[in-house]
């Protein structure tokens, strides 16, 4: 992982025009597919009649129920898959820095478990009722909170942050808040509830509203400033502890910074999209084998990258099965699986070692 391969600002920046190209077309492929079809010229005028500036420029030639299904209900899920991919990959890198291993995700702090309980609590036991529609993400964001929390305080050992101690607590708090989620589901009768909690379980973008967007995105974008303007620590802690300290970093200060940064904003993804795997761990790897691994690129090829793969992974989540919808955390565990097995297999990896 430390390893470097020659990737200049040209490149970058050339690499990073192309990415944003491909967004910019996955994404309006993706609203165009559904049950109902729609093209992409009437993709384009709907979304520029919404900008203040062009609404009275563009001819409003679509009919109510057109501008519905692309505005109300692509639109805001499609931009919604873009920045949880994005954040879950800059979050995965970030993590990878962390702990110097390439085959962890920003789930070891424990953070989709803690999710899983507030979610089962309001799917199942009717809690945070009185939050109305945010009652399912408010709750999925403090189990989730509570949960980082814990890790990082039993990570703790004598006010210093063990990597070690944090994977074991990850791990442990993780089998604690599964077994909670285990017994609520075990002890209700309502399928319905069942079916929900399964389905949240899995990752899906179904319930994408544009209220949705807001502090995702905020948090995401504030993350990621934070995660770019500290590339040089981040490439910094991948040459070891004492390295790095010798270099100037004050380890315990920035370890903590980032272990909260990650637990933010994967908290945040999770509450609005439930546990979507694989993400932050496949993303990450596949762009250092082609940038190298300096996080001055990482960071953001990491994000453009992340935003594709899920923009697609939804889009296949509603068709293949169309009427139904499939999970989207079985699309990304189809994909990431058999790359998991691959890295593991290429690189004899043994967990809790750096690379």
């Amino acid at each position: 992982m430390t390893n470097q391969t020659p990737f200049s600002n040209k490149k970058f920046i050339f690499f990073s025009i192309i990415l944003l190209l491909v967004l910019g077309i996955s994404i309006t492929l993706s609203i165009m597919i559904g049950s109902v079809s729609v093209t992409p010229v009437y993709v384009w005028k709907v979304i520029l009649s919404k900008v203040p500036l062009l609404q009275n420029l563009i001819e409003t030639n679509w009919s109510r129920s057109q501008e519905i299904i692309i505005w109300q209900i692509r639109v805001p899920r499609v931009l919604l898959a873009a920045i949880v991919g994005a954040g879950l990959a800059i979050a995965g890198a970030a993590i990878q820095a962390l702990v110097r291993n390439s085959i962890a995700d920003p789930y070891i702090l424990g953070v989709s478990s803690g999710a899983t309980v507030g979610a089962t609590a309001v799917l199942i036991l009717g809690a945070f009722s009185f939050l109305g529609i945010y009652a399912l993400s408010a709750a999925a964001f403090i189990g989730a909170f509570i949960s980082v929390l814990f890790v990082f305080f039993l990570s703790r050992v004598g006010g210093r942050i063990s990597i070690i101690r944090l994977l074991l607590a990850g791990i442990a708090v993780s089998l604690i808040l599964s077994a909670i989620s285990n017994f609520i589901l075990m002890m209700s009768t309502r399928e319905g509830g069942i079916k929900a909690v399964m389905y949240w379980m899995m990752g899906s973008l179904a319930g994408a509203k544009w209220s949705y967007l807001l502090i995702p995105t905020i948090i995401f974008i504030c993350v990621f400033v934070l995660l770019w303007l500290h590339y040089r620590q981040l490439n910094l802690l991948l040459l070891g502890e004492e390295s790095a300290v010798t270099l100037g970093v004050n380890l315990q200060r920035f370890r903590m910074q980032l272990i909260l940064l990650v637990s933010l904003l994967t908290g945040v993804l999770v509450a609005v999209s439930g546990s979507i795997g694989f993400v932050g761990l496949i993303i990450p790897h596949i762009v250092r084998l082609i940038v190298g691994s300096n996080y001055k690129y990482v960071i953001p090829i990491s994000a453009l990258l992340g935003s594709i793969f899920l923009v697609w992974a939804d889009a296949l989540a509603r068709i293949l099965i169309a009427p139904e919808e499939m999970p989207i955390g079985i699309i990304t565990a189809i994909c990431g699986g058999p790359f998991f097995i691959w890295l593991l297999r290429r690189n004899n990896y043994s967990f809790g070692e750096g690379d």
